[in-house]
């Protein structure tokens, strides 16, 4: 060690066996304090034709290496320290990375590319993947979230691939994290935050989810124990940041189920730049490969738009602005579902009279205004407003004859209905009009002070609802109308006539009008330090917000509430790569409108914030397997839940009992494993268990609608070694069945089956033609683009038959109702070309 010199003339090692264990201890830490100061650079080395490099140099000044068969290669260099490293190949010019800083034990991909001219790349200071956060925030590559396999590709599907996060609704871009709801995540993009359409009652109507994934530079989530700075809300935050492109692009991608159109450009001057999208959707392909045969015919559009002007260093002027209209038109045909045992096959045949037409249009736009009078201080400034219109129009006439199949292979009438067991007509009808409005000014600061930062924010919130909510669902078998329980009639039908009014088996009429005011407020304090070379970090925050809620026909109702919120991280320096996490916190969420209107349709203004305290314990390792670097993040998470406001899960439509009469429990493990399984990629393996339930009214505990027990999740990328360019993407999902849910007017602890397990592959493979790496010279056909993909994805490669709820339907002879559930799409091929100018 430098600056350390033993007298070795004057005191004999083998004179004096103190000496000896000092010197072999030495020798023994010694190594290891050197091994806690590096870092890591891996990756593949090509050539121009796109082929591995075989014994290509890779050096610094102190360190060296060569890539092997495969041309993959792993250096180990100096942490915390300016590094230079060339590459070097005989008959290729040297690539050269300059200034490159890599923190303690982190690692670093980088895939040259060796040409004739020599590539420089200066000042690179990196965030390297498997980077660890000591805030509990995952981050994830934007990249992935465009290029892996899904009916509905992009950030959602990247997320239902991670631990704790469940949706077996592939049409859907909902997703519940950790035993909560869809109402229960928070979505900010670049600092606002994002409200998606609530009328919504089916996947298939959603069509395009909130976020452009084409115009994402940072992604993170947090699946709970987040900061003060983030919302009220009782489960996760997804927090998008939108690029500020510098130089001008434009980005088209094309598939069966739609198109995107992507430009960025930058002024000369370079002080403004803006990037807007617009995408369509067309959701018939998968809607077709479901059982209802249906004139399906959605027209799913949305535009998306930030715009930045820098004045000056220290002021700059940013919009974002989003324009979406659903518009779904459906005509439902016919339908066949066989389920049952082997013993009693049974077949449900529906025929359809009618259609459905819904529209949800959908603005919002914010100004922000970011002043920064020092490099300590920022402080900004936003206004931005949400205006939502949203139609339900529907009348649909279903004819359905529940019997027994036959299964005789050597029948002449094997698969079909032999004998009925129940014939019957529902009639469903919808005049439904939501028109939200939701208003925000707010204020933010941050001052930061070496390693401390002070962060504040206040925010006054105005929403206004105005609702009709007008449907009916009528019941008859055979001419007899089957009434509600509880109508107060006595109905013996056919055997005695019955003349009392005709009433629907459930319907719902209701016109609401409702206004809240709400302040908001957080303020947090974080600090990093280290002591004994062991880093430690802490953030401690409080939030609070007051609201009042008044409408027609009930007096003004105000609530104050304060959450109180920790996170403390520690990153010893051991030879093993850890990190360690602990966050705890009261979580409340006051009302929403949806929240607030019963199963009845009626306001309830009484309506308390749900609480949830949470506690978080997590671990990251990362280390060396194969001679690749991997991560292995781990969480515990308990969830105590009290003011509990229960509800039913329809599809995806969510409905409120708004009545604060449970509490509930959420506890799990979360396990991630990302790395580099093949050189050159990123996979990742995630294992989730997951116990919530609910006690309503003192009556017991049952399982709440997600509870979701165990999930597996794993998205793998693999290439040909000698043909790079075509890779494979292919994302695997394996979770054990949800709660089927319980008829209309049943008691849901009498109803607690479970749906089927639910299996999911889908499989994309593409060719790169053009992209950073693998450029065409002038005169060439592709000379002129910057990236060209084209590929094709498989869905529900095994064709598995998953089901997201149940259609209980009634035996009028028996009285007995059977779950017959409702399958999702099958497999699907889907073709995809992406381009970028």
């Amino acid at each position: 060690m430098p600056g350390i010199r033993l007298p070795l003339a004057v005191v004999s090692s083998e004179d004096n066996p103190l000496i000896r264990r000092i010197l072999f201890w030495l020798l023994c830490v010694l190594p290891l304090s050197l091994l806690a100061q590096k870092a890591t650079i891996t990756g593949i080395v090509l050539g121009e034709d796109r082929r591995p490099l075989v014994n290509v140099n890779i050096n610094t000044t102190q360190q060296g290496t060569a890539t092997d068969n495969n041309g993959f290669y792993l250096l180990e260099i100096t942490a915390d320290t300016e590094v230079t490293i060339r590459f070097t190949h005989l008959g290729h010019e040297d690539v050269i990375l300059e200034n490159l800083i890599l923190t303690t034990n982190e690692t670093f991909v980088f895939n040259p590319v060796m040409k004739a001219n020599s590539l420089q790349i200066d000042e690179v200071v990196v965030t390297p993947t498997g980077e660890k956060q000591l805030q509990g925030i995952t981050t994830l590559s934007p990249e992935t979230a465009r290029l892996i396999p899904g009916a509905n590709a992009g950030i959602a599907n990247v997320l239902k691939l991670l631990p704790g996060v469940g949706s077996n609704n592939e049409l859907s871009t909902q997703y519940a994290v950790r035993g909560g709801n869809y109402d229960e995540n928070l979505i900010y993009i670049n600092g606002i935050e994002i409200y998606r359409p609530f009328l919504i009652r089916s996947a298939q109507q959603e069509g395009l989810g909130v976020v452009n994934s084409n115009m994402v530079s940072e992604l993170s989530f947090s699946a709970g124990g987040f900061q003060a700075r983030y919302g009220d809300r009782l489960s996760s935050v997804l927090d998008i940041t939108y690029k500020a492109p510098s130089s001008f692009g434009l980005q088209l991608e094309g598939s069966l189920l739609g198109g995107s159109a992507t430009v960025e450009s930058r002024s000369k001057d370079r002080k403004f730049s803006q990037i807007t999208g617009l995408r369509y959707r067309d959701n018939s392909l998968l809607v077709n490969s479901q059982q209802t045969r249906t004139n399906f015919n959605p027209s799913f559009i949305d535009l998306q738009s930030y715009l930045n002007y820098r004045f000056n260093d220290k002021f700059h002027l940013n919009f974002l602005g989003n324009l979406a209209v659903n518009n779904y038109r459906n005509e439902p045909l016919s339908r066949q579902t066989n389920f049952g045992t082997i013993d009693q096959p049974l077949a449900l045949i529906v025929f359809f009279q009618g259609n459905e037409q819904n529209k949800y249009t959908t603005i919002q736009g914010s100004i922000k205004a970011d002043f920064m009078p020092s490099d300590s201080l920022r402080l900004s400034l936003t206004a931005s407003a949400y205006h939502a219109i949203e139609e339900e129009f529907s009348d649909v006439i279903a004819q359905y004859e529940l019997g027994q199949v036959d299964t005789d292979l050597g029948s002449d009438t094997f698969g079909e209905v032999t004998s009925s067991r129940g014939i019957g007509t529902q009639f469903n009808r919808a005049r439904n009009i939501l028109d939200a409005l939701v208003m925000r000014l707010g204020h933010k600061g941050k001052l930061s002070h070496q390693a401390k930062e002070l962060t504040w924010g206040l925010q006054y919130q105005y929403e206004d609802f105005r609702d009709q909510l007008r449907e009916s669902e009528f019941l008859d078998s055979l001419g007899i109308f089957i009434r509600p329980p509880g109508s107060g009639s006595p109905n013996n039908q056919p055997e005695d006539p019955f003349n009392g009014p005709i009433l629907p088996f459930e319907g719902v009429s209701a016109r609401n009008s409702s206004s809240t005011h709400r302040v908001l407020s957080y303020l947090q304090f974080s600090n990093r330090s280290n002591w004994r070379n062991t880093e430690f970090y802490y953030n401690i925050g409080l939030r609070a917000q007051y609201w009042n809620t008044k409408g027609e026909g009930f007096p003004v109702t105000d609530q104050l509430i304060f959450s109180p919120r920790l996170q403390f991280g520690i990153k010893p320096q051991w030879k093993q790569d850890m990190l360690f996490r602990m966050a705890v916190g009261l979580y409340q969420q006051p009302p929403f409108y949806r929240e607030l209107r019963a199963l009845d349709g009626t306001l309830q203004p009484e309506v308390r914030a749900q609480k949830s305290l949470h506690f978080i314990l997590g671990n990251e390792y990362s280390f060396r397997l194969w001679n690749r670097p991997f991560n292995l993040s781990s969480e515990a998470y308990y969830k105590s839940l009290s003011r509990v406001n229960a509800y039913t899960l329809e599809d995806v439509r969510i409905r409120y009992e708004a009545n604060n009469n449970a509490e509930a429990f959420a506890y799990g493990l979360d396990f991630r494993l990302n790395g580099a399984f093949v050189p050159g990629t990123e996979s990742w393996l995630s294992l989730g268990f997951l116990r919530t339930e609910e006690n309503r009214n003192n009556r017991g505990f049952i399982s709440r609608p997600t509870d979701q027990r165990f999930k597996a999740g794993l998205l793998f990328e693999d290439y040909i070694p000698n043909l790079p360019n075509f890779r494979m993407y292919l994302n695997l999902v394996y979770s054990t069945g949800m709660p089927g849910g319980s008829p209309s007017y049943a008691d849901p602890y009498n109803f607690q089956n479970r749906l089927r397990d639910y299996r999911r592959a889908d499989l994309g493979i593409s060719h790169i033609f053009v992209d950073e790496n693998n450029r065409h010279p002038n005169g060439h056909w592709l000379s002129g683009i910057e990236s060209l993909i084209v590929g094709f994805e498989i869905y529900n490669l095994f064709n598995n038959q998953n089901s997201i709820t149940n259609t209980w339907v009634r035996d009028v002879d028996s009285k007995q109702q059977y779950a017959v559930p409702n399958f999702m799409t099958s497999r699907v091929l889907n073709v995809i070309v992406r381009m970028r100018f």
